[in-house]
């Protein structure tokens, strides 16, 4: 892919405006993910551009990695096929290119291997390339991402850590200093994955990351329809659905279905963060 132009030429965070129009229409944003090459390279893409068009504000395109960390069964099912069907790194970058394209903020998730192997400079300039927004990096520690920093810096690329209700005040502020674009809280500690209900921790753990900084505040890990996001848009930032959405593909019987219960997953969500929520409670 051909070089970004240097960061002080490129526009603003799509990231960022996403998050500005949401908090204009008075409502959370809604974060969908979906690995890229589940179930095809081109399913994937067709799945997350119908995600876009029923309401998410941005989309997380999983880079598939042989070792994740935190994903749960139904995350890890879809990213073995992924990777059992041969897909790469340009993959990914393809993918974000279509969602970029399609007029919707893409991040990419990644554990770091894929891109320290790939070389960080070489895929902070090829994601810039593809219109990625930034990455967001389960594994990385801010005290460990020295190159990352640099290169997201060159590309004006947001980069995105994690928070989690074990971490200390002292973690929070060391953490929210280096992101960029929005805050990611994880809402309970454990592996990705659907829960029946919101954990009581996640509202406790965003008020924490408030006093750190004025970054938006995403909460993922657990959501799965539109009543759990209402509850969830009450005080955060942005509510972050990952494993549903990839349920709507492994269950379907082909392409056409997945991409339908996707859309229509996306619109319930949609329909719950533009609800009414209590804005007091994100002030």
């Amino acid at each position: 892919m051909s070089e970004a132009p240097p960061a002080r030429l490129r526009p603003g965070s799509p990231v960022s405006r996403a998050f500005e129009q949401a908090a204009a229409e008075h409502r959370a944003a809604l974060i969908g993910y979906l690995p890229a090459g589940f179930p095809s390279v081109d399913g994937a893409i067709t799945a997350a551009v119908a995600m876009a068009e029923a309401g998410a504000d941005i989309i997380e395109v999983g880079l598939p990695y042989s070792d994740p960390l935190i994903d749960g069964p139904v995350i890890q099912e879809a990213v073995r096929a992924a990777l059992t069907a041969g897909t790469k790194v340009a993959d990914t970058l393809r993918t974000v290119e279509a969602i970029a394209g399609a007029g919707v903020p893409a991040l990419v998730m990644t554990y770091w291997n894929p891109v320290d192997h790939y070389g960080v400079t070489a895929f902070a300039r090829d994601l810039a390339a593809a219109g990625g927004a930034g990455l967001i990096t389960p594994d990385l520690p801010p005290e460990e991402a020295g190159p990352w920093l640099e290169a997201s810096d060159r590309y004006a690329l947001d980069r995105v850590f994690l928070v989690a209700p074990s971490s200390s005040e002292a973690r929070i502020a060391t953490v929210t200093a280096q992101c960029r674009g929005f805050v990611y809280a994880v809402s309970l500690m454990g592996i990705t994955g659907a829960r029946d209900a919101v954990s009581g921790l996640a509202a406790g753990l965003v008020g924490h990351v408030r006093a750190h900084t004025k970054l938006p505040v995403g909460v993922g890990l657990g959501v799965r329809d539109g009543a759990q996001a209402a509850e969830v848009a009450k005080f955060a930032d942005a509510v972050i659905v990952g494993s549903a959405f990839v349920q709507c593909l492994l269950q379907a019987p082909d392409l056409d279905a997945g991409v339908a219960a996707v859309r229509d997953l996306a619109a319930d969500l949609a329909s719950g963060v533009r609800g009414e929520p209590d804005m007091s409670a994100r002030s």
